[in-house]
């Protein structure tokens, strides 16, 4: 199958309501083997159909990962996990990943991408290794999608920073231009809208085309998202956070991803030639918010009510 071009439209751009419903409906969204395993029942969460991201952290035998991606293949979700490069040990590692991934849970998406150690445990450091084996044409995987940052990553900015970044972009860009994969750049979270528009900006103008799935984080707790924020990295979207703590009427209140998806949403509308293409949620604080959250945003009322348990 060959990869199509990702299509800009020239259509009035539809009301921004109509956009964040848009953009919610087709929205992803991200979880650990060990949360899923608190979920009883995902289908009453979750959309059916959704693509669903599966993240390897360091220490998570791959058994888990695949029995995660088999029960949510079962329940039929689109199961992406993620392949992170610095925790393979070889090429032979990868293919029996990519082999039982594919034959014990009919997976054939992924998400290559680094990984979240600094030094590689294997042969690989960076996801375009994984690509280059070749190892995902030859399992027929259909689908491969990369990672984004749009306020920077400590690693690669330790080590020159967004010309780094945006020459392996180049790559990723050629690579899905010439093969077969459908690819899409999933970022890290942000708390701002703004920083995230002219990243997707400067990528268009670089050549650079392949869709963007923003990345939100999912309602929680402020001190939650502060924790998992400077754990992660974020960048200057951050001091929306920072001025949310020293705002006590706020303080108290979980914080939702509304505001900055609503901004990237007017800017959708209004952008029709836009590259960012959807939001993946990070359920921070837990499965269960981010699908009420979303669930909201797209005005399917019947599963938000199943989310909060109403």
């Amino acid at each position: 199958m060959r990869i199509l071009p990702f299509r800009r439209t020239t259509a009035a751009p539809a009301a921004p309501d109509a956009t964040l419903q848009a953009l919610s409906a087709t929205a992803s969204i991200e979880v650990m083997p060990r949360t899923l395993a608190k979920i009883e029942d995902p289908a009453a969460l979750l959309p059916a159909g959704m693509r669903v991201y599966i993240a390897h952290i360091d220490g998570t035998p791959i058994e888990d990962m695949v029995a995660a991606a088999r029960r949510l293949s079962l329940a039929g979700f689109t199961v992406m996990p993620h392949i992170p490069a610095r925790l393979i040990a070889d090429a032979a590692t990868l293919e029996d990943w990519i082999a039982r991934y594919q034959g014990e849970a009919g997976v054939h998406e992924a998400l290559l991408l680094a990984g979240g150690i600094s030094e590689p445990k294997g042969d690989f450091h960076s996801s375009m290794q994984l690509a280059e084996t070749g190892l995902f044409d030859r399992a027929g995987f259909t689908r491969l999608h990369v990672a984004g940052h749009p306020e920077g990553n400590r690693d690669i900015d330790r080590d020159g920073g967004e010309r780094i970044v945006m020459e392996a972009l180049r790559w990723k860009q050629d690579f899905a231009n010439r093969t077969d994969a459908q690819m899409a750049i999933v970022t890290q979270f942000a708390f701002e809208a703004d920083p995230v528009i002219a990243w997707a900006e400067r990528l268009d103008a670089a050549g650079i085309t392949l869709p963007v799935h923003v990345g939100l984080a999912g309602p929680a707790k402020l001190q939650t998202l502060i924790r998992f924020a400077v754990a992660c990295g974020v960048g200057p979207s951050l001091r929306v956070l920072q001025r949310r703590a020293a705002d006590v009427t706020k303080l108290v209140k979980p914080y939702a991803p509304t505001e900055v998806a609503s901004a990237l949403a007017r800017h959708v509308a209004g952008n029709p030639r836009t590259n960012i293409a959807g939001f993946h949620l990070f359920p921070l604080g837990g499965i269960a918010p981010s699908a009420e959250w979303m669930a909201e945003q797209r005005g399917d009322a019947s599963l938000a009510a199943r989310a909060t348990g109403v």
